[in-house]
């Protein structure tokens, strides 16, 4: 949910980036973020919200970050 959320966000702006990594092939970016569960998404390096959550707390959280 969240993964494809993201996507939705940043085909409908230019200031949203979203990439999906694959933990386990990139090992590196695990540990530089600290995943420890999926879904985790980071916002602008320091936000991060880990596991799946429904549509609307994810957005509320994602506004939240940005302020």
């Amino acid at each position: 949910m969240a993964v494809r959320l993201a996507h939705k966000m940043a085909i409908e702006s230019d200031l949203v980036r979203a990439d999906m990594v694959e933990a386990i092939e990139f090992p590196h970016l695990a540990v530089k973020y600290h995943v420890h569960g999926v879904p985790k998404t980071v916002v602008n390096e320091t936000f991060f919200i880990e596991g799946a959550m429904p549509e609307v707390p994810f957005v509320q959280q994602i506004v939240k970050a940005v302020k």
